[in-house]
């Protein structure tokens, strides 16, 4: 048996795999890697030949392009960047609970970048915090990358990531352990049942929902796409909501260049238009 190759027995990345690794991630799942990411790609592309005993990176990515690789999932939560916390971007979830309070019935949410959970959760928090323990509340929460899908649906943390988090949320929302749990927190039923996890490409795979969603949380996302697939994108997002409905991107992006799909409500903060709007937009730009 092969020992798997160790930190110093990997050659450096060359240039004409690191451009295919780019190639590979764009074309699946829409990451534009920008050259500057080398480094970054040698070093956690080396994590996946050890795990898997490679000798190089051109045998990982021959083997990805095989049909129905399995090393595939590997090399996309590799090249993925999960960066969360509970609350981020905090003056997000005081307009989602103004929001969520002026809704009649049952209110769908979908989180498109789940991460590792944190996202989710606070979303969760806000809405019962805001309609009460009866809340008709269901929220989808999905992510390309299935290493920080499986953190989110086990719902447990260590005491170090509670940044963003006060004492009397901790309190409401988390069961605290002890013994063998010590320094670990569970999120509570309470929340855990409003929540479905699902892995869920935003560029290629097809959007199956039940009903079209109230609010979207696509934060932090687009970022990572170059134009035409942002576009691709918004306008994927746009068919799976109600008009109305509230998009709520990241500190960085800006969506004013597709006004005829959404329009601008507050700080990052976007109304999906409808048809008719959109076709108005369209004209008059």
């Amino acid at each position: 048996m092969t020992a798997s190759p160790t930190v110093g027995q990997i050659a450096a990345l060359a240039p004409g795999d690191f451009e295919r690794a780019c190639r590979i991630i764009k074309e699946r799942a829409g990451i534009n890697l920008l050259p500057s990411k080398q480094s970054m790609v040698q070093g956690r592309l080396a994590r996946v030949l050890r795990e898997h005993g490679l000798p190089d990176y051109r045998s990982l990515l021959d083997a990805i392009e095989k049909v129905n690789s399995p090393l595939w999932q590997p090399f996309l939560n590799a090249l993925t960047t999960n960066l969360t916390s509970f609350f981020r971007e905090s003056y997000h979830f005081p307009l989602l609970a103004d929001f969520l309070r002026t809704q009649t019935g049952p209110v769908r949410i979908w989180c498109a970048a789940a991460s590792t959970g944190e996202e989710p959760w606070s979303i969760a928090m806000t809405a019962l915090e805001a309609l009460g323990t009866g809340a008709q509340v269901s929220i989808v929460a999905s992510d390309i990358d299935t290493d920080v899908l499986d953190t989110a649906r086990a719902a447990v943390y260590s005491m170090g990531t509670d940044k963003g988090l006060d004492q009397e949320r901790m309190r409401r929302w988390f069961l605290k352990g002890s013994g063998a749990n010590a320094g670990l927190m569970r999120v509570r039923p309470e929340l855990t049942r409003m929540v479905e996890f699902r892995q869920l490409n935003l560029v290629h795979d097809e959007l199956r929902f039940a009903q079209p969603f109230d609010v979207v949380f696509c934060r932090n996302v687009m970022i990572y796409f170059d134009a035409a697939t942002q576009r691709n994108v918004l306008a994927r997002l746009h068919a799976a909501m109600r008009p109305g409905a509230l998009l709520f991107a990241g500190h960085s992006e800006n969506f004013s260049a597709h006004a005829d799909l959404f329009s601008l409500r507050g700080k990052t903060v976007y109304e999906r238009c409808s048809m008719q709007t959109a076709r108005t937009a369209s004209w008059a730009s």
